[in-house]
Protein backbone atom coordinates (compact mmCIF):
# COMPACT_ATOMS: atom_id res chain seq x y z
CA UNK A 1 0.00 0.00 0.00
CA UNK A 2 3.02 2.28 0.22
CA UNK A 3 2.63 3.21 -3.62
CA UNK A 4 -1.16 4.74 -2.50
CA UNK A 5 0.71 7.36 -0.02
CA UNK A 6 3.53 7.98 -2.71
CA UNK A 7 1.06 8.79 -5.15
CA UNK A 8 -0.66 11.27 -2.84
CA UNK A 9 2.66 12.89 -2.20
CA UNK A 10 3.20 13.53 -5.64
CA UNK A 11 0.03 14.64 -6.08
CA UNK A 12 0.96 17.41 -3.99
CA UNK A 13 2.81 18.83 -5.91
CA UNK A 14 0.75 18.64 -9.90
CA UNK A 15 -2.75 21.32 -9.88
CA UNK A 16 -5.99 20.89 -7.78
CA UNK A 17 -7.94 17.95 -8.14
CA UNK A 18 -10.62 19.18 -10.47
CA UNK A 19 -7.68 20.85 -13.29
CA UNK A 20 -10.55 22.65 -15.18
CA UNK A 21 -11.58 19.04 -15.93
CA UNK A 22 -15.23 17.58 -15.26
CA UNK A 23 -15.26 15.99 -12.14
CA UNK A 24 -15.36 12.49 -13.75
CA UNK A 25 -17.36 9.64 -11.60
CA UNK A 26 -16.59 6.28 -10.11
CA UNK A 27 -19.60 4.10 -10.27
CA UNK A 28 -19.29 0.81 -8.08
CA UNK A 29 -21.39 -1.82 -9.02
CA UNK A 30 -22.74 -4.54 -6.08
CA UNK A 31 -24.56 -7.88 -7.15
CA UNK A 32 -25.35 -6.40 -11.13
CA UNK A 33 -27.02 -3.33 -9.28
CA UNK A 34 -25.43 0.19 -9.22
CA UNK A 35 -24.53 0.34 -5.57
CA UNK A 36 -22.90 4.04 -5.55
CA UNK A 37 -21.66 6.81 -7.46
CA UNK A 38 -18.34 8.78 -6.31
CA UNK A 39 -16.95 11.96 -7.64
CA UNK A 40 -13.10 13.12 -6.59
CA UNK A 41 -14.42 16.42 -5.24
CA UNK A 42 -16.85 14.73 -2.91
CA UNK A 43 -13.64 12.90 -0.96
CA UNK A 44 -10.60 14.97 -1.32
CA UNK A 45 -9.64 17.04 1.89
CA UNK A 46 -10.06 21.07 1.64
CA UNK A 47 -7.16 22.63 0.62
CA UNK A 48 -4.86 19.40 -0.37
CA UNK A 49 -5.19 16.70 -3.25
CA UNK A 50 -5.66 13.97 -0.90
CA UNK A 51 -8.30 11.81 0.44
CA UNK A 52 -10.37 13.15 2.91
CA UNK A 53 -10.13 9.86 5.78
CA UNK A 54 -12.90 10.26 7.07
CA UNK A 55 -15.41 10.47 4.02
CA UNK A 56 -14.06 7.61 2.98
CA UNK A 57 -14.34 5.38 6.05
CA UNK A 58 -18.34 6.20 5.67
CA UNK A 59 -17.89 5.08 2.45
CA UNK A 60 -16.38 1.87 3.02
CA UNK A 61 -18.89 1.15 6.39
CA UNK A 62 -21.64 1.96 3.86
CA UNK A 63 -20.62 -0.81 1.58
CA UNK A 64 -20.33 -2.77 4.57
CA UNK A 65 -23.35 -2.92 5.24
CA UNK A 66 -24.51 -3.20 1.93
CA UNK A 67 -22.49 -6.12 0.34
CA UNK A 68 -22.22 -8.28 3.71
CA UNK A 69 -24.51 -11.26 3.24
CA UNK A 70 -24.42 -13.81 5.91
CA UNK A 71 -23.38 -17.64 5.51
CA UNK A 72 -25.75 -20.28 6.22
CA UNK A 73 -24.46 -23.28 8.14
CA UNK A 74 -25.07 -26.86 6.62
CA UNK A 75 -28.23 -28.13 8.56
CA UNK A 76 -30.18 -31.93 8.72
CA UNK A 77 -33.32 -31.10 6.78
CA UNK A 78 -36.65 -32.58 7.56
CA UNK A 79 -36.34 -35.96 5.52
CA UNK A 80 -33.16 -36.57 8.07
CA UNK A 81 -30.21 -35.77 5.04
CA UNK A 82 -27.64 -32.69 4.91
CA UNK A 83 -28.67 -29.87 3.65
CA UNK A 84 -25.27 -28.40 2.27
CA UNK A 85 -23.89 -25.09 3.88
CA UNK A 86 -23.98 -21.19 1.80
CA UNK A 87 -20.77 -19.20 1.67
CA UNK A 88 -21.32 -15.96 3.02
CA UNK A 89 -19.80 -12.99 1.57
CA UNK A 90 -18.79 -9.41 2.63
CA UNK A 91 -16.44 -6.19 1.29
CA UNK A 92 -12.49 -7.05 1.02
CA UNK A 93 -11.64 -3.73 2.12
CA UNK A 94 -7.99 -3.66 0.85
CA UNK A 95 -9.10 -4.65 -2.39
CA UNK A 96 -11.58 -1.71 -2.55
CA UNK A 97 -9.05 0.62 -1.02
CA UNK A 98 -6.83 0.15 -3.52
CA UNK A 99 -9.31 0.50 -6.64
CA UNK A 100 -10.40 3.71 -4.96
CA UNK A 101 -7.35 5.66 -4.54
CA UNK A 102 -6.21 3.94 -8.07
CA UNK A 103 -9.46 6.38 -9.70
CA UNK A 104 -8.59 9.13 -7.10
CA UNK A 105 -5.13 9.71 -8.19
CA UNK A 106 -6.12 8.76 -11.74
CA UNK A 107 -7.79 10.91 -14.59
CA UNK A 108 -11.70 9.97 -16.23
CA UNK A 109 -14.37 7.96 -15.25
CA UNK A 110 -13.99 4.43 -13.72
CA UNK A 111 -16.49 1.36 -13.16
CA UNK A 112 -15.85 -1.01 -11.17
CA UNK A 113 -17.77 -4.13 -8.81
CA UNK A 114 -16.99 -4.46 -5.34
CA UNK A 115 -14.68 -6.80 -4.38
CA UNK A 116 -16.35 -9.30 -2.26
CA UNK A 117 -14.22 -11.73 0.01
CA UNK A 118 -15.77 -14.92 1.02
CA UNK A 119 -17.11 -15.89 4.53
CA UNK A 120 -17.40 -19.38 5.57
CA UNK A 121 -19.98 -20.86 7.88
CA UNK A 122 -19.19 -22.40 11.59
CA UNK A 123 -20.43 -25.97 10.12
CA UNK A 124 -20.23 -27.31 7.23
CA UNK A 125 -20.84 -30.74 5.84
CA UNK A 126 -18.28 -32.56 7.08
CA UNK A 127 -18.65 -31.58 10.50
CA UNK A 128 -22.01 -32.44 10.78
CA UNK A 129 -21.70 -35.71 9.37
CA UNK A 130 -19.31 -36.31 11.67
CA UNK A 131 -21.51 -35.34 15.01
CA UNK A 132 -24.74 -36.36 13.76
CA UNK A 133 -23.72 -40.27 14.33
CA UNK A 134 -24.07 -40.64 18.27
CA UNK A 135 -26.64 -39.57 20.54
CA UNK A 136 -25.72 -38.74 24.31
CA UNK A 137 -28.91 -37.24 25.39
CA UNK A 138 -32.60 -37.29 24.75
CA UNK A 139 -35.75 -35.85 26.55
CA UNK A 140 -39.50 -36.03 25.95
CA UNK A 141 -42.47 -33.93 27.48
CA UNK A 142 -45.99 -33.67 26.46
CA UNK A 143 -48.77 -30.71 25.64
CA UNK A 144 -51.80 -30.11 25.08
CA UNK A 145 -51.58 -30.21 21.38
CA UNK A 146 -55.68 -28.34 21.54
CA UNK A 147 -54.31 -25.44 23.05
CA UNK A 148 -53.55 -23.90 19.42
CA UNK A 149 -51.36 -21.23 20.50
CA UNK A 150 -49.07 -22.23 22.89
CA UNK A 151 -48.31 -25.37 20.66
CA UNK A 152 -47.70 -22.90 18.12
CA UNK A 153 -44.79 -21.17 19.94
CA UNK A 154 -43.28 -24.38 21.16
CA UNK A 155 -42.87 -25.77 17.10
CA UNK A 156 -41.28 -22.48 16.62
CA UNK A 157 -38.73 -22.47 20.09
CA UNK A 158 -37.75 -26.28 18.82
CA UNK A 159 -37.09 -24.60 15.29
CA UNK A 160 -34.93 -21.83 16.88
CA UNK A 161 -32.84 -24.26 18.71
CA UNK A 162 -33.27 -27.50 16.10
CA UNK A 163 -29.67 -27.73 14.08
CA UNK A 164 -27.78 -25.86 16.84
CA UNK A 165 -23.85 -26.91 17.14
CA UNK A 166 -21.79 -26.36 20.33
CA UNK A 167 -17.88 -26.09 20.03
CA UNK A 168 -15.85 -27.51 22.83
CA UNK A 169 -15.46 -24.90 25.37
CA UNK A 170 -18.59 -22.57 24.25
CA UNK A 171 -21.61 -21.87 26.03
CA UNK A 172 -25.23 -22.57 25.01
CA UNK A 173 -27.88 -19.84 26.32
CA UNK A 174 -30.83 -20.29 25.37
CA UNK A 175 -32.15 -16.36 25.11
CA UNK A 176 -29.50 -15.71 22.92
CA UNK A 177 -30.55 -18.54 20.68
CA UNK A 178 -34.03 -18.81 20.43
CA UNK A 179 -33.93 -14.63 20.45
CA UNK A 180 -36.91 -12.28 22.07
CA UNK A 181 -40.32 -13.57 21.88
CA UNK A 182 -41.87 -11.33 19.75
CA UNK A 183 -45.46 -11.00 17.42
CA UNK A 184 -43.41 -10.10 14.63
CA UNK A 185 -40.91 -13.40 15.01
CA UNK A 186 -44.49 -15.19 14.65
CA UNK A 187 -45.03 -16.09 18.32
CA UNK A 188 -48.54 -15.74 19.72
CA UNK A 189 -49.79 -14.92 23.31
CA UNK A 190 -50.76 -17.77 24.97
CA UNK A 191 -51.22 -17.46 29.03
CA UNK A 192 -52.26 -20.40 30.85
CA UNK A 193 -52.77 -21.72 34.34
CA UNK A 194 -51.27 -24.76 35.17
CA UNK A 195 -50.96 -25.67 38.79
CA UNK A 196 -52.10 -22.23 40.17
CA UNK A 197 -49.09 -20.48 37.19
CA UNK A 198 -49.26 -18.16 34.75
CA UNK A 199 -47.12 -18.41 32.13
CA UNK A 200 -45.95 -16.13 29.96
CA UNK A 201 -48.14 -13.88 27.67
CA UNK A 202 -46.69 -13.94 24.17
CA UNK A 203 -44.91 -16.74 23.61
CA UNK A 204 -46.52 -18.87 26.18
CA UNK A 205 -44.88 -22.58 26.13
CA UNK A 206 -41.57 -21.44 25.61
CA UNK A 207 -40.25 -22.84 29.26
CA UNK A 208 -41.68 -26.03 28.20
CA UNK A 209 -38.90 -25.84 25.38
CA UNK A 210 -35.99 -24.87 27.66
CA UNK A 211 -37.11 -27.19 30.32
CA UNK A 212 -36.91 -30.41 27.74
CA UNK A 213 -33.86 -29.30 26.32
CA UNK A 214 -32.42 -28.75 30.31
CA UNK A 215 -33.11 -32.45 30.61
CA UNK A 216 -31.30 -33.75 27.62
CA UNK A 217 -28.59 -31.87 28.23
CA UNK A 218 -28.12 -32.59 31.66
CA UNK A 219 -28.79 -36.29 30.31
CA UNK A 220 -25.77 -35.95 28.47
CA UNK A 221 -23.64 -34.49 30.89
CA UNK A 222 -22.66 -31.55 29.62
CA UNK A 223 -22.21 -28.86 32.30
CA UNK A 224 -25.26 -26.49 33.47
CA UNK A 225 -24.06 -22.97 33.55
CA UNK A 226 -27.48 -21.40 34.47
CA UNK A 227 -30.68 -22.88 35.28
CA UNK A 228 -34.06 -21.08 37.36
CA UNK A 229 -36.77 -22.69 38.53
CA UNK A 230 -40.51 -21.63 38.38
CA UNK A 231 -41.85 -20.06 41.78
CA UNK A 232 -44.15 -23.26 41.72
CA UNK A 233 -44.15 -27.15 40.12
CA UNK A 234 -45.17 -27.30 36.27
CA UNK A 235 -47.03 -30.48 35.16
CA UNK A 236 -44.82 -30.93 31.58
CA UNK A 237 -41.50 -32.34 33.87
CA UNK A 238 -40.54 -33.91 36.94
CA UNK A 239 -40.39 -31.41 40.18
CA UNK A 240 -37.64 -28.96 40.15
CA UNK A 241 -36.30 -30.47 36.83
CA UNK A 242 -37.63 -27.78 35.34
CA UNK A 243 -35.43 -24.27 33.48
CA UNK A 244 -37.66 -21.27 33.19
CA UNK A 245 -36.75 -18.56 30.67
CA UNK A 246 -37.60 -14.79 29.69
CA UNK A 247 -36.15 -12.41 27.27
CA UNK A 248 -34.33 -9.70 29.85
CA UNK A 249 -34.82 -12.19 32.65
CA UNK A 250 -34.03 -15.95 33.81
CA UNK A 251 -31.82 -17.70 30.68
CA UNK A 252 -30.87 -21.49 30.45
CA UNK A 253 -27.11 -21.94 29.73
CA UNK A 254 -25.09 -24.48 29.29
CA UNK A 255 -20.93 -25.05 28.60
CA UNK A 256 -19.74 -27.73 25.90
CA UNK A 257 -16.97 -28.99 27.93
CA UNK A 258 -16.06 -32.35 25.81
CA UNK A 259 -13.30 -32.30 23.51
CA UNK A 260 -16.18 -32.75 20.68
CA UNK A 261 -18.81 -30.63 19.01
CA UNK A 262 -22.18 -30.98 20.08
CA UNK A 263 -25.54 -30.84 17.66
CA UNK A 264 -29.31 -30.14 19.34
CA UNK A 265 -32.28 -31.46 17.28
CA UNK A 266 -35.65 -30.64 18.67
CA UNK A 267 -38.91 -31.72 17.03
CA UNK A 268 -42.48 -31.08 18.12
CA UNK A 269 -45.25 -33.47 16.88
CA UNK A 270 -48.89 -32.75 18.19
CA UNK A 271 -48.80 -33.08 21.65
CA UNK A 272 -44.96 -34.20 21.90
CA UNK A 273 -41.69 -32.22 22.33
CA UNK A 274 -38.43 -34.39 21.78
CA UNK A 275 -35.14 -32.81 22.08
CA UNK A 276 -32.09 -35.01 21.48
CA UNK A 277 -28.36 -34.36 21.48
CA UNK A 278 -26.04 -35.93 18.85
CA UNK A 279 -21.55 -35.99 18.95
CA UNK A 280 -19.61 -38.15 16.54
CA UNK A 281 -18.12 -41.31 17.88
CA UNK A 282 -15.01 -40.41 19.66
CA UNK A 283 -16.68 -38.47 21.99
CA UNK A 284 -16.04 -39.63 25.58
CA UNK A 285 -18.68 -38.39 27.70
CA UNK A 286 -20.47 -39.02 30.99
CA UNK A 287 -24.42 -39.46 31.14
CA UNK A 288 -26.60 -38.70 33.98
CA UNK A 289 -29.34 -40.72 35.17
CA UNK A 290 -32.82 -37.95 34.21
CA UNK A 291 -35.91 -39.69 35.08
CA UNK A 292 -38.44 -39.17 32.09
CA UNK A 293 -41.71 -38.50 31.72
CA UNK A 294 -44.68 -40.68 30.89
CA UNK A 295 -47.17 -39.61 28.59
CA UNK A 296 -50.57 -38.91 30.13
CA UNK A 297 -49.01 -37.07 33.12
CA UNK A 298 -49.62 -33.59 31.75
CA UNK A 299 -53.03 -32.65 33.55
CA UNK A 300 -55.96 -30.12 31.72
CA UNK A 301 -54.43 -26.65 30.88
CA UNK A 302 -56.74 -24.29 32.04
CA UNK A 303 -57.56 -20.68 29.85
CA UNK A 304 -56.20 -17.67 32.24
CA UNK A 305 -59.45 -15.93 30.94
CA UNK A 306 -61.58 -18.54 32.51
CA UNK A 307 -59.64 -19.02 36.30
CA UNK A 308 -62.81 -17.90 37.84
CA UNK A 309 -60.72 -15.37 40.37
CA UNK A 310 -58.14 -18.38 41.20
CA UNK A 311 -55.50 -15.97 43.00
CA UNK A 312 -52.09 -16.43 40.91
CA UNK A 313 -48.99 -16.38 42.60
Amino acid sequence: MKWLWITGLMRLLQPGIDDGQPDEQLSVGLRGQNAVVIHRADYASPGFTMVDLDKFDRLVEQLKRRSYEAPRNAIIGDHGGIVAEQLGYRLDQAQFTEKFYAYFYGTGASAIDAPLAPVYPRVDRELLAEIKEKPIGHYATYYNSRNKNRSHNIRLAAQAINNTVIFPGETFSFNKVVGERTREKGYLEAPVIVRGELSEGIGGGICQVSSTLFNASDRAGLQIVKRYSHSRSVPYVRSGRDATVSWNGPDFAFENQYNQPILIRALAVPGKLYVSIYSSDVIEYKPRNVPGMTFGELPEEVPASAGDGERLP
